[in-house]
């Protein structure tokens, strides 16, 4: 009983095995002749301040969270290799699950459960069946492959897992919605405290208490909480400054549950009203998400030239104008979104065009810097045929209504 709990433990069980076993088949039926070899990430790849983190590749199509795995995947076989018992490392960090254990199979999903040392001949043993041998090129364990393979010539498999990554079965959906359902909780955790004397990094320190209380793995990327002219630093991530009063402060957060990632912003008065300049330039960043949202329908296109880019772009040029009486578009210097899944920034095609059940960011700006503001405004979507269909849509977007929230703390 011991042994099976301890399987348990170490899978991403909230996805079913049948589906991890449906995302196998499809990648198999990309590549009927083939076998493919996947490489997890090893504990070689953490350290104390990274703790381990599988390879997000690897865990879509395995939901094994232990390090060291390594899977193979060939017409007729799904075989997943398990390191050998370590009993002087499990006495520092737990027992880990091993080929051999009883019922390791069925708590694997996978129909074969082998030790990893032998992972390198059953390669070969493929090669020389005459399989083409795909991996992927973007993996940090390429050069493994390329070891193991003995000179044999190697397949990228890279875009076809984008594409399939790129979909969201339902229940992906579902668990992205409860890292967006807790990532809301704690935007409003530091709206319930923010005020003029505070420092960034007391917000951070506010919102990974929210995220920690609701049981949730990890931030999802390095919090950025920007206020004043910092805001205008796309990456910020110091979290240092004193807030101030008048100030805008742009909070970019999300957290990271059960392995699926969120991601979301919103720019807030630290004083609870916006000055008449600031909402001005607010509800232009809204208005050109608001038709960004609106035509996120499949055939659409994300990326710094995208369709849904340059949308946003030619709205911000209609509504408004610089103290120079320029156009605004020139402000927003980024694209307006991208992919997200089981990483941040999800595995995702840049020429491929939007299509129903792809989840993606929508997040126009506008950092001007002679004005020292920037504003943006980040939400979660799911594509359908009707258009974007916001996730987050819990958290206040519109200007009257934040205001309205922060003053009735």
């Amino acid at each position: 009983m011991f042994l099976v709990q301890v399987a348990i433990a170490l899978s991403a069980i909230l996805i079913s095995q049948e589906e991890f076993k449906q995302r196998r088949a499809r990648l198999q039926a990309a590549f009927p002749e083939a076998a493919i070899v996947l490489i997890g990430s090893t504990d070689q790849d953490a350290e104390p301040r990274r703790p381990f983190l599988q390879d997000a590749n690897f865990l879509y199509f395995t939901g094994w969270l232990e390090p060291g795995a390594v899977m193979i995947l060939a017409p007729g076989e799904d075989v997943l290799f398990l390191p050998a018992r370590n009993e002087r490392k499990e006495r520092y960090e737990g027992r880990r699950a091993a080929a051999g254990d009883v019922g390791i199979e069925g708590h694997t999903g996978f129909s074969k459960v082998a030790p990893a040392g032998s992972w390198e001949a059953e390669l070969q043993r493929q090669i020389t069946a005459g399989r083409k041998i795909y991996t992927s090129f973007s993996s940090r364990k390429l050069p493994l492959v390329q070891t193991a393979a003995a000179g044999a010539e190697l397949h990228d498999l890279t875009r076809e897992i984008a594409r399939l990554r790129m979909i969201k079965s339902a229940r992906e959906i579902e668990l992205l919605q409860r890292a967006i359902d807790v990532s809301i909780e704690m935007h409003l955790a530091a709206w319930r405290r923010v005020r003029p004397g505070l420092y960034e990094y007391q917000l951070e320190g506010t919102m990974f208490a929210a995220m920690k209380e609701q049981g949730c793995e990890r931030m999802a990327y390095q919090p950025i909480l920007a206020s004043g002219p910092n805001a205008l630093i796309l990456h910020y991530s110091a979290n240092r400054r004193r807030l101030e009063p008048g100030d805008l402060l742009l909070v970019d957060v999300g957290a990271e549950c059960a392995n699926y990632a969120s991601d979301l912003t919103r720019t807030i008065p630290v004083s609870g009203r916006f000055t008449d300049r600031q909402r001005e330039l607010y509800e232009i960043v809204l208005g050109a998400q608001n038709a960004a949202i609106e035509a996120a329908k499949p055939g659409a296109t994300l990326g710094p030239q995208g369709s849904l880019t340059n949308l946003a772009r030619e709205y911000m040029n209609a509504h408004g104008k610089d103290r120079q009486g320029e156009p605004l578009g020139k402000y927003f210097t980024h694209g307006i979104g991208h992919h997200v899944g089981l990483e941040v920034h999800d595995l995702w095609n840049s020429d491929a065009p939007l299509e129903a059940g792809m989840v993606v960011t929508i997040e126009p700006g506008l950092y001007i810097p002679d004005e020292g503001i920037g504003i943006r405004i980040e939400d979660m979507v799911l594509v359908t045929p009707q258009g974007g269909r916001i996730l987050s849509r819990k958290l206040p977007r519109g200007t009257k209504e934040i205001e309205r929230w922060l003053n009735a703390r």
